[in-house]
């Protein structure tokens, strides 16, 4: 984290709305963006959040209720002179692993708090309509572009090109863009119309890291790693999906509990879900261990340098993890707004 604190400002800013941990802005903190202002409505996520982005003007608001000049008045700017606007709204309605189309419209249970989440990804609209940024990103699941959920796609895109945007939208997937795990996500990535250029997404990298490279001690004879406390919530052995681990082979997925896989050790690990920190909950476990991740692994599987503080309980942690986009994939997706679409302005 001082490594990357301690990057030169590339000389652009950004901000940040459904911030989580953070995860976000420490990919443009990795690009060298200051990340001025985020918006954080769940208390742990702002908790651990605070924690890794001291610098950062934290909104606690429910986005409904914050408005372009309340921003632009705690950085100090005007209409139209904010380089980049970034936003991560929640996704659990349009999500393949969940109801999908049955929770639309619906106020329930989203992390900490209850609350309807398929409508704000018309308030981060809002604010790009009333901030107008010279570039905005959004991110949003893959499950977004597919089935019904295609229908609130195309408003979106619709909406996004009626605030004055040249947009483009791509599925891209960590995997390729320096993360050690498969993970899907539509991003949108919009350049105002009065400025010539072009949207541009990052090209894939040539490689991929996989879940050895991630957890270089994995196949040791006593494979805990010095510096990695195993928490007692990693135990799965008393529990249905902790007898059904020991017929899956590495690499395997169950055929009982869909979601319980074993990672290959020598691909990509698959999906990490913000729910399978829950003991009892199927979802990605360790390889080679009756366990799931421990929470210093996970940093790794999912791309966050291991000095991330984290904060609430195991499940919590897993929470803002699984939630979280790769710092590293979004390191590669700033990187190219700030090479191929910002310094050609």
């Amino acid at each position: 984290m001082s490594e990357i604190s301690d990057l030169p400002w590339n000389g652009f800013n950004a901000i940040s709305t459904f911030s989580g941990c953070g995860g976000s802005s420490l990919g443009y903190k990795m690009a060298g963006f200051r990340v001025l202002w985020a918006s954080e409505f769940i208390p742990a996520a702002q908790e651990t959040y605070r924690a890794n982005h001291p610098k950062t003007i934290l909104d606690t608001r429910d986005i409904r209720q914050v408005k372009a000049e309340d921003i632009l008045a705690a950085i100090g700017m005007n209409v139209g002179e904010l380089d980049l606007l970034d936003g991560s709204p929640p996704c659990a309605s349009f999500s393949t692993a969940g109801a999908r189309e049955a929770g639309w419209g619906k106020v329930k249970k989203y992390s900490d708090t209850t609350q309807r989440t398929d409508d704000l990804f018309f308030e981060f609209v809002r604010l790009v309509k009333e901030i107008q940024p010279k570039v905005f990103v959004a991110e949003n699941v893959s499950g977004l572009v597919k089935g019904t959920a295609k229908g609130y796609f195309l408003e979106i895109l619709a909406a996004l090109k009626a605030c004055g945007y040249k947009v483009s939208c791509r599925v891209l997937d960590a995997q390729w863009l320096g993360v050690p795990q498969s993970r899907q996500r539509t991003i949108f990535v919009g350049v105002r119309n009065d400025l010539a250029c072009e949207p541009v997404h990052p090209v894939p990298l040539a490689y991929r890291y996989t879940v050895r490279d991630a957890l270089p001690w994995i196949t040791a004879k006593h494979s805990d790693h010095a510096q990695n406390p195993i928490e007692a919530e990693c135990d799965i052995s008393r529990f249905a999906i902790g007898k059904e681990w020991d017929r899956v082979k590495t690499g395997g997925q169950s055929s009982k509990y869909f979601s319980l896989q074993k990672p290959d050790l020598d691909k990509p690990c698959p999906c990490v879900t913000q729910t399978a920190g829950n003991p009892t909950a199927a979802g990605v476990c360790h390889p080679t261990q009756k366990r799931k991740f421990s929470i210093a692994e996970l940093r790794r599987i999912c791309a966050f340098p291991d000095d991330f503080i984290l904060k609430g309980s195991y499940a919590q942690q897993w929470e803002r993890l699984g939630r979280a986009v790769p710092p590293v994939m979004m390191s590669h997706i700033a990187a190219t707004t700030r090479d191929q679409i910002l310094r050609k302005l």
